[in-house]
């Protein structure tokens, strides 16, 4: 699931081509593969990156850290971003367009695992909300800018999305519909998040076949020793010792880590829509994970939910 079986071949400070005048988007970028990203990417001199963080004081702290390792000449954003209000989602959406006409790379990093029960700021079950109603959110506001970068000469135009091997444990017929707008209290927290990254995938997908001019690859970076248990509630104390023993065990460092997303940002073998596991290796996915009908309904009613939104 989550251990390289043998030593990765990408290595990104020779493999990464020139970022030249490229702009890039970070969601989670204050911390773990997010951060890590930015700072490989920055080795490439893009003309700018963004790093989006609910957090402003720790997207700060990160920044600082960041640029120790970075060239001075790449000029780094923070931008606030929370994603579990759609309301945040579309100011920082609004803000980024309002300084820049360009979006070469969209990583959509971000995300939350196996909390307890809750609910979003518009009342989506937490992980779903966070995991996929906000990214989709995200993307949906900022596909105007992706597209007029698509015609620019030479363009090659990426949303790269993080889902997970857990999205194997979505529940029985993969996304229950009735369970999304609400605290899903019937279903166990790991099938909650199960449901979200399968949510990723499926509409990773969707998003691709929509818009041919994009590259939209679905990354699982495996199992990586990062702080994303801390986003565990007390209530899963058991559940965040057994990640930490596995991870331990065959977890492997972010660095390792974050090669698989890093590959999906840069390499010239990627195509849209496949789902790849560390690093670079295509792969099928769970049942639920292919069917197009079953990407089709979420995408739809995904859609449906957020023009309700954002013309309300």
């Amino acid at each position: 699931m989550g251990a390289f079986s043998s030593k990765p071949k990408f290595v990104p400070s020779t493999d990464i081509p020139s970022l030249k005048d490229k702009v890039i988007l970070v969601t989670g970028g204050n911390s773990g593969l997010g951060k890590q990203s930015i700072i490989e990417f920055a080795k490439h001199e893009p003309r700018e990156i963004w790093l989006a963080a609910r957090d402003p004081r720790r997207a700060a702290t990160a920044l600082t850290s960041i640029k120790a390792h970075t060239p001075k000449s790449v000029d780094i954003k923070i931008l606030e971003l929370d994603l579990m209000s759609l309301a945040s989602i579309k100011r920082a959406a609004e803000k980024f367009q309002s300084e820049t006409s360009r979006l070469d790379l969209l990583v959509l990093n971000a995300g939350i695992m196996s909390v307890p029960a809750g609910l979003t700021n518009e009342g989506y079950e937490i992980q779903f909300g966070t995991n996929h109603m906000g990214h989709a959110l995200l993307a949906k506001l900022l596909i105007p800018v992706l597209l007029k970068t698509a015609e620019l000469p030479g363009s090659d135009v990426r949303v790269v999305v993080l889902t997970s091997h857990a999205h194997n444990y979505a529940p029985k017929s993969g996304i229950q519909f009735d369970t999304l707008k609400n605290h899903a209290e019937g279903m166990d927290t790991i099938s909650r998040y199960g449901q979200s990254k399968l949510a990723n995938l499926l509409w990773g997908r969707e998003l691709g076949r929509h818009y041919p001019q994009l590259t939209v690859p679905l990354v699982h970076p495996g199992l990586v020793r990062t702080n994303l248990a801390t986003t565990m509630g007390e209530s899963s104390f058991v559940m965040r010792i057994l990640w930490w023993i596995t991870s331990s065990i065959i977890g492997v460092d972010i660095e390792t880590g974050t090669l698989n997303q890093l590959w999906a940002a840069t390499s010239p073998r990627v195509e849209s829509g496949q789902y790849y596991v560390p690093v670079g290796k295509p792969k099928k996915g769970s049942k639920y994970a292919q069917d197009a009908g079953l990407g089709k309904k979420l995408w739809e009613w995904t859609e449906g939910e957020l023009d309700a939104f954002l013309e309300g």
